[in-house]
């Protein structure tokens, strides 16, 4: 329904000046994560700021909050509400920060379970993956009438990101003129992330080197990780993360992924899919990377890893070592260049008390502004279309191959996309679980294959 008391609303938000003051304060909350006897719980990095000219917390309050992958990353999204509080804030708000835990699935379970105990923040960060799920969910706001408001213009953001953030829930079809789900973040793509020193002590061939070449595939990948594990000692060649990302790669890479073309049905049990977990089943089995489930960020930032597979959101840890660092892209696989398209996106819930306010603090966070600031501390790239954000990136350093993750953005991604008809919780919870024990060595190459779509494809639009 559209409520036209909200446009006025939004204009008296978008109005008021507020000069400020910040603080930090920090909490703990914790959520059942549901499906069973877990708990996630979420340490809460809070910035409170208030307004000026007394000691009373102006009237309107907003809490939002982020999933930060590391402590470095919430710094910056501190900072971020920081400036916005300052003396130059239009936001009429008192703003308190929350960086979510670093889990996955975890984080959108507990953001679940917050909503549906009214405990939830005003604004928060999801995967644009989760998108579909939480607006099938009715649990997020429908902005529409607050961006036409505003003055918002969609063409401002990439259009696949939001194409997705303008869909019909009830058709999958793309409506922009009815829905805006919340606004686009960042985007972002897998690099790795490299310990030159190690790779150099090694003397190992040098990837980006092999990468200008055009030669930085597979093969090639095995070989300087071979050449990393002659080091011995506690030195592992590669680690990743188990969620359904760095798992995907391997699979995309390969020629296959999760999905067929038309994004109906299960295509886990495709030849390319296979040709990509076989790779990485091998490539464990003889013991080129960490044990597959060790967390390999705290290694690689120790200096015991000498490539390791992240987003830019993880450049702002990396920043902290001493030892010397680069990025090059993935490696390609049989099925050329290959990596994901990530992208993620403020979105108001939809029982905020100030929907107005909710939605100015959303355009603030995404403004060119906020963006370059978050950009240049190292998290993300910036997901609004300008080619000027996209050269001032280039020198936002280290790493000084910057260029690594526009390549993975330029260079046949697969976008992440949320599944409007079916259920990507299910379907993305099951395949990494399973595509996950064949690389670990517990689970036949052969059976996945053989039952994997039967086992999970009644999660995708089509049930098969």
């Amino acid at each position: 329904m559209r409520k036209p008391w909200r446009f006025m609303a939004l204009l008296l938000a978008l109005a008021l000046v507020a000069a400020a003051c910040g603080g930090d304060d920090s909490s703990d909350t914790t959520a059942d994560a549901g499906g069973g006897d877990a708990t996630t719980t979420t340490t809460a990095a809070v910035t409170t700021t208030t307004s000026g000219g007394g000691d009373e917390p102006m009237a309107v309050e907003l809490r939002w909050r982020t999933r930060p992958d590391n402590d470095q990353e919430a710094g910056v999204y501190r900072s971020v509400s920081e400036t916005l509080s300052g003396t130059d804030a239009v936001l009429g708000a008192t703003l308190n920060y929350e960086a979510g835990g670093t889990e996955t699935e975890g984080y959108q379970q507990a953001l679940l379970t917050q909503l549906g105990a009214g405990e939830a923040p005003d604004v928060f960060w999801i995967p644009g993956a989760e998108i579909a799920n939480f607006a099938k969910r009715g649990v997020i706001l429908n902005a529409r009438d607050l961006a036409d408001a505003a003055g918002h213009n969609d063409a401002d953001f990439y259009p696949g990101p939001m194409a997705e953030m303008t869909t019909n829930p009830d058709t999958g079809a793309v409506d922009a003129g009815s829905y805006l789900w919340g606004l686009p973040r960042d985007v972002s793509a897998f690099a790795l992330y490299l310990n030159n020193d190690l790779i150099l002590e090694a003397g190992a061939e040098d990837p980006r080197e092999l990468a200008a070449a055009g030669e930085w595939d597979w093969d090639a990948f095995r070989r300087v990780s071979e050449d990393l594990a002659a080091l011995g000692g506690e030195v592992s060649p590669y680690g990743q993360s188990t969620w359904w990302g760095p798992v995907g790669y391997w699979m995309n890479s390969g020629g296959g992924g999760f999905y067929t073309d038309d994004r109906q049905s299960c295509n886990l049990d495709s030849d390319g899919s296979i040709a990509g977990l076989q790779f990485a089943a091998d490539f464990y089995a003889d013991g080129l990377a960490l044990t597959f489930g060790e967390d390999p960020e705290p290694v690689f930032k120790a200096g015991n890893v000498g490539m390791f597979q992240n987003g830019r959101w993880a450049t702002p840890g990396i920043r902290e070592v001493t030892f010397d660092w680069d990025v090059v892209k993935l490696p390609d696989g049989p099925g050329g260049p290959s990596n994901w398209l990530f992208w993620g996106a403020y979105v108001i819930n939809a029982d905020t008390q100030y929907p107005a306010e909710a939605w100015a603090l959303v355009q603030s966070l995404t403004a060119a502004s906020v963006q370059g600031q978050v950009a240049e501390l190292g998290a993300n790239i910036p997901s609004r279309v300008s080619q000027a954000a996209l050269d001032a990136f280039l020198t936002f350093s280290p790493p000084a191959n910057n260029q690594a993750f526009l390549d993975g953005l330029s260079e046949n991604p697969t976008t992440e996309a949320p599944d409007w008809i079916g259920d990507w919780p299910s379907y993305s919870s099951g395949l990494t679980t399973e595509a996950g024990a064949v690389i670990s060595g517990a689970r036949d190459i052969a059976d996945f294959q053989a039952n994997i779509c039967a086992e999970l494809g009644e999660f995708t639009a089509s049930g098969s």
